[in-house]
């Protein structure tokens, strides 16, 4: 549901004057050092390429996924492949630089240049082509995926919106359960160019000068790669607590439903959730509500009831954004986005962000349907959108989020600011009243979207770690990929799986070669974010009540964190919005303090947690 910008446009739109090299000398004398000027001119050099070549190269991208076709998928994969070329010889040429005296925007610039791409490019050409081969037709695997009982029969087939629909509305174990594994099937065949791609991306890696693919990813947050890796497990302690405590309440009543078809582990099967990957649990809320006939608000029904079409969903966020003091969106959003499945093609439905030319052609992409879930989502896209909008000014190597996690962050901030104040002032809901019942009906809402998801937020990348590292060899791929669902989140296949599957494959991130430690951040980022901004809007009170709609003092704060884009480090960044220069998840713990009183106390005299290993 969370959406990506394709940074790939952007980090290899480079052109062939930016990646010359510098002639070989004759003789064997050190090469002069590089004067500072020297050093602005290549620099400037590549922010003027990333321009020449960006709108290109993101067409073929937007095309390949609104037109899904054997032509765009060749037309994205060839642009992919000139784009990876190009960034492999700025990078090469950024290293005559080395150990030159040069200002700090230029020395941040070449050191972001080295490290912006998921794809790092191999030096051979033709595995650089196979990679971008590979890579477009993952992508397109996933997009036109389809689950079908008769493969001879396109009647019998459904896609991942309809598998997901089921799953979402019905709670019988059976049909849940066919939809789980249809759509799982539909990964397996993406197992053998899976396992190639990893094999090229980890050889890129090292030809940029990095252990692996993930030491490279790691490498993109300001901090040593293997202390990235221990921030998240510090991150994740902080929340574990809670997460245990949900999981433990949702799991008793899963078993008073289900009896003994549940596992005897304390574990909850994956199919079972309400989710296609088990990462929001809110399709459980009528099983798991703390207090039945507490009245929560249906905003389902509300937009329904009002006729809400996807543009005016759209404007309805939009108008969140401009009460803040941000500007409006342009007409050409309107004009060129994707917001309705269309009914003659394929489509990659994966809601997204887009800027399609660093300058102001932004746009979304979904399948938009009058529900909550939607509307909630595009608050969450337009938060991509507004970062664009607020960096474009800044030169292209600057135009990205403090690190990937602030990107998926923003829009999350805003969508915590959907309390039921907002809604009724909006006219999607009633007036409400104190109520510590229907208050702890709320959070327990929110808590199976957002609590829910931090492990399954963190274990993608776990396993991508493993597979770049070698610490997961093709020969486990998929049980080690299950070790780690049990391990972060209590969540267990719920037929036997063999290596023949390929379960990591059925998430989009996986396929699309997105890293995905970016959600996990933005879920610990977007509370702290939200504490910061209602203190500045002068809230008083519970974090939980706070919204911001409407401040002008917390947006210009909120602006101007988005105007410096990835121009400095993230903990700097961080600090002028939060007064804090490292990340902390203490804000969920604020924020989520009735339900986890409640959940405890619920849970008294339980033996909670789940058995891990077989």
């Amino acid at each position: 549901m969370t959406s990506t910008r394709l940074f790939l446009a952007l980090s290899c739109a480079l052109a062939a004057s930016a990646c010359t090299t510098t002639p070989k000398r004759a003789d064997t004398a050190a090469p002069p050092v590089k004067t500072a000027a020297e050093a602005d001119a290549f620099v400037a050099g590549v922010n003027q390429s990333i321009r020449d070549h960006y709108v290109e190269e993101v067409a073929a991208q937007w095309v390949a996924n609104t037109y899904i076709s054997r032509d765009t998928e060749v037309l994205e994969s060839k642009a992919s492949e000139r784009s990876l070329t190009r960034l492999k010889g700025a990078i090469d040429a950024s290293r005559a630089y080395e150990g030159a005296a040069m200002s700090t925007p230029t020395a941040r610039s070449i050191e972001l240049l080295e490290r912006l791409s998921p794809m790092p490019a191999p030096k051979d050409p033709a595995h650089l082509a196979e990679m971008a081969g590979l890579g477009s037709r993952l992508n397109a695997a996933y997009g036109a995926g389809k689950a079908c009982k008769n493969p001879q029969d396109e009647k019998t087939c459904r896609n991942l919106d309809q598998l997901s629909q089921t799953m979402a509305t019905n709670r019988a174990w059976d049909a849940n359960l066919e939809a789980w594994q249809g759509w799982h099937g539909v990964a397996r065949a993406m197992r053998p160019d899976y396992q190639r791609f990893a094999e090229l991306l980890n050889e890129g890696a090292r030809d940029t000068g990095y252990g692996d693919a993930g030491e490279l990813w790691r490498s993109g947050y300001d901090m040593e790669p293997q202390a990235m890796r221990a921030e998240t497990e510090r991150l994740w302690g902080q929340v574990e607590p809670l997460y245990t405590q949900l999981q433990c309440f949702v799991r008793g009543r899963l078993d008073k439903k289900y009896g003994k078809r549940m596992p005897t582990d304390g574990t909850i099967p994956a199919h079972i959730t309400g989710n296609m990957w088990a990462q929001d649990w809110s399709a459980l809320y009528e099983l798991v509500q703390p207090f039945p006939g507490v009245a929560g608000i249906d905003v389902d029904a509300a937009l329904k009831r009002q006729k809400y079409t996807p543009e005016k969903m759209v404007r309805s966020a939009e108008a969140f954004y401009t009460s803040l003091g941000m500007p409006a969106l342009p007409a050409t959003f309107y004009e060129r986005s994707q917001f309705v499945r269309p009914r003659d093609r394929d489509v990659v439905c994966h809601a997204s962000a887009w800027d399609l030319n660093l300058e102001g052609d932004v746009r979304i992409k979904m399948c938009i349907t009058p529900t909550e879930e939607d509307f909630r989502t595009i608050y969450h896209e337009l938060g991509h959108i507004y970062y664009y909008l607020a960096y474009n000014s800044l030169p292209p190597l600057f135009q990205n989020g403090a690190h990937d996690g602030f990107h998926e962050a923003i829009g999350d901030t805003v969508e915590l600011n959907l309390t039921p104040a907002y809604l009724n002032r909006i006219g999607l809901a009633g007036k409400t009243r104190a109520n510590d019942k229907a208050l702890v009906n709320a959070q327990m809402q929110l808590a199976l979207k957002k609590i829910a998801f931090l492990p399954f937020g963190k274990l993608i990348d776990e396993w991508r770690w493993g597979v770049f590292d070698g610490s997961i060899t093709p020969q486990n791929y998929n049980a080690a990929w299950w070790d780690l669902r049990v391990k972060y989140q209590g969540v267990s296949a719920p037929v036997p799986r063999t290596e023949e599957d390929f379960d990591p494959g059925a998430k989009y991130h996986v396929p699309g070669n997105t890293p995905y430690m970016r959600y996990f951040l933005a879920h610990i980022l977007q509370f702290q974010f939200q504490r910061a901004l209602c203190r500045k809007a002068g809230h008083e009170g519970p974090l939980h009540e706070c919204s911001i709609f409407g401040n002008k003092e917390a947006g210009e704060a909120f602006w101007a964190m988005l105007g410096k884009g990835s121009s400095q480090p993230w903990q700097e960044t961080l600090k002028t919005l939060t007064g804090d220069d490292g990340m902390d998840a203490s804000a969920i713990l604020d924020y989520f303090e009735p339900l986890n009183a409640w959940l405890v106390k619920q849970n008294e005299g339980k033996t909670c947690g789940w058995k891990q290993g077989s």
